[in-house]
């Protein structure tokens, strides 16, 4: 049960025995509707024997459904890999190579996903920089984004319309890691210059996908793509 957030990267939670432990949360969004005190969680013990903290912050419980949201944003990343991999992304196939972390744009930023060939002077195919973000928050069925303002979204915007302009694609993916949602938009009650810059980039190029994850106790992959209103 989640005790309470501290801060932005460390949460407080009671286990099952009764114990209570300090746990690591790489979300450092605000989590609205997903870090209310009282809340079930899961946690999963840090991989790395030499970290402070001994736990991560996986899944949260919310709702009187009790839907589960997954709300680790390491994650994303690995699930359009894997997404792209597998063909559930249509949108992102034909590439031979994925690589993360590639240098890009015109204000020093790392991409998410750089989809490209190896062979690329025999490639029809513009190579595709993907950034993917996670959304937790929702409302009345439909999935929002952010979840607080951020200037560094609106940065990543700015570089994929750079790709646009270099003849690449630009991609954005929305992945959202919860199930009682149809659609996805912009939160711009939260962040209106974020809703904004968002349909900018669209109007100069950038494609703007959603997938939706399937998350259990077990795995969380992505399932189906949902639409993006604006």
């Amino acid at each position: 049960m989640l005790l309470r957030r501290e801060k932005r990267f460390i949460v407080h939670v009671r286990l099952a025995d009764g114990s209570e432990v300090v746990a690591h949360t790489n979300n450092s969004g605000s989590m609205l509707g997903c870090s209310e005190p009282g809340s079930p969680v899961w946690l999963s013990p840090a991989d790395r024997p030499e970290r402070k903290l001994k736990w991560t912050w996986e899944l949260v419980a919310v709702g009187p459904a009790g839907v589960l949201v997954g709300i680790n944003t390491a994650l994303p990343n690995q699930l359009v890999q894997e997404g792209t991999e597998q063909g559930v992304i249509s949108e992102l196939q034909g590439y031979t190579r994925i690589r993360r972390e590639v240098r890009y744009g015109a204000e020093g930023s790392r991409i998410d996903l750089l989809l490209d060939d190896e062979q690329r002077a025999a490639s029809s195919l513009p190579s595709a920089w993907v950034e993917v973000k996670n959304v937790t928050l929702a409302e009345g069925g439909r999935a929002r984004f952010p979840d607080a303002v951020t200037v560094r979204g609106r940065k990543h915007l700015r570089e994929l319309e750079w790709c646009v302009r270099q003849g690449d694609r630009g991609v954005l993916v929305f992945v959202v890691q919860r199930a009682d949602v149809h659609s996805v938009t912009a939160a711009d009650d939260i962040d209106p210059d974020y809703g904004h810059a968002l349909r900018r980039a669209v109007d100069n190029g950038v494609t703007v996908l959603a997938y939706r994850a399937q998350v259990t106790l077990e795995e969380v992959c992505l399932v189906e793509s949902l639409p993006v209103c604006l």
